[in-house]
């Protein structure tokens, strides 16, 4: 369709669509995905070229106080095998993860009211101590502008917090009351205002979403600057309410990678976990959709399969950090490098640090 094919020119060069633009754009595009496709690449490559930036990834608690209704590890699933790793566990993982080449770390946890904003503090600090050379992501949700700041000042050099919808009743249907679309997107504000290097992002084709939800989703992150972006595709757990949705798709999450690409030209964006597990083949193809990031597993093998958001999750083969080399190969196969230096976002590397 002709006005499918401007539409998509049109992004790759002026970086910004109008709502009915994005909802015409996403509703009616067909064959001409691999023509969103190949723009997306051409501007990955343009600005990062074949680069594949790898992040250590460390699920260092699967307690969570809250109780989103999509989640796995939700405070209401009674069926959940709780965990904790310890300083020490984190920080051997991170001694293999060092030994392995990888140069950024990222602790990814539920809101563990265990792991206060000491303990916190006190583990970027280790880290940063013990590999002054390596950028710390922290994943750990809704916090206030003092502790985010507390945990910049120890160190923190990213921070990653989807906002999952930017739309307050849509954000309302995933989420219980006490939480609120509002206050998640104060956060993420205050997380660009501190000068973290900021991540947001949605699930593609949760319960109840929209082609207006996503139009509105991508006007926020439009608005936002993200230095990363978070899209993966929604995958039911059998222990929440949304046991029974329809999980995501492939190509719903390849035409978003595809469009945020075009939108944030210089964006660091994962092929996610998510999509390695609804396609054997899933990362390979959000790369040639335009990602530029993968996030293997360095957390303990004993651990891997608890930390289970959605069913099926996938921690091992290629998603275990230890099998680097297969990912090279893999992501080799397709014209791509993986390199583990720090792989910070082009225009917002803390000048602080080595």
């Amino acid at each position: 369709m002709e006005r499918v094919i401007t539409l998509v020119d049109k992004l790759a060069k002026s970086h910004m669509l109008s709502r009915e633009e994005f909802s015409f754009l996403l509703d009616n595009i067909g064959e001409e995905d691999t023509y969103l496709y190949g723009k997306a690449r051409e501007a990955a490559l343009a600005n990062y070229g074949n680069k594949i930036y790898v992040r250590g990834l460390m699920e260092f608690t699967n307690y969570c106080k809250n109780d989103c209704y999509y989640c796995g590890i939700r405070r209401s699933n009674q069926k959940a095998s709780r965990y904790r790793l310890s300083p020490e566990q984190i920080m051997e993982c991170c001694s293999i993860g060092y030994g392995l080449g990888f140069r950024t770390f990222v602790l990814q946890g539920g809101e563990d009211p265990w792991f206060t904003d000491e303990k916190i503090a006190y583990l970027v600090e280790r880290i940063k101590k013990q590999y002054p050379d390596c950028a710390v992501t922290l994943s750990v949700g809704e916090k206030g502008y003092d502790t985010y700041k507390r945990w910049f000042d120890a160190g923190a050099d990213r921070y990653l917090l989807r906002h999952e919808t930017a739309n307050p009743c849509h954000y309302a249907s995933l989420h219980p009351p006490q939480m609120s679309s509002e206050y998640r997107k104060e956060c993420l504000h205050n997380l660009k205002a501190i000068g973290y290097q900021t991540g947001c992002g949605i699930m593609a084709g949760s319960p109840y979403q929209t082609t207006a939800h996503i139009a509105e989703d991508l006007e926020f992150m439009h608005g936002l600057q993200p230095e990363m972006v978070g899209i993966g595709p929604f995958i039911p757990h059998h222990d929440t309410p949304f046991k029974d949705r329809p999980a995501g798709t492939l190509r719903q999450t390849l035409l978003l990678l595809a469009i945020v690409r075009l939108m944030l030209p210089d964006v660091l964006l994962p092929a996610t976990t998510a999509l390695g597990t609804i396609e054997p083949d899933g990362r390979e193809q959000g790369v040639m959709a335009g990602a530029n990031v993968v996030m293997p597993n360095l957390s303990p093998m004993e651990v891997r399969k608890k930390y289970m958001l959605y069913d099926n999750k996938i921690s091992t083969g290629v998603e275990a950090a230890a099998n680097i080399k297969e990912l090279k190969q893999r992501m080799a196969s397709i014209g791509y490098e993986v390199v583990t230096d720090r792989g910070d976002h082009k225009k917002n590397k803390r000048s602080s640090c080595p």
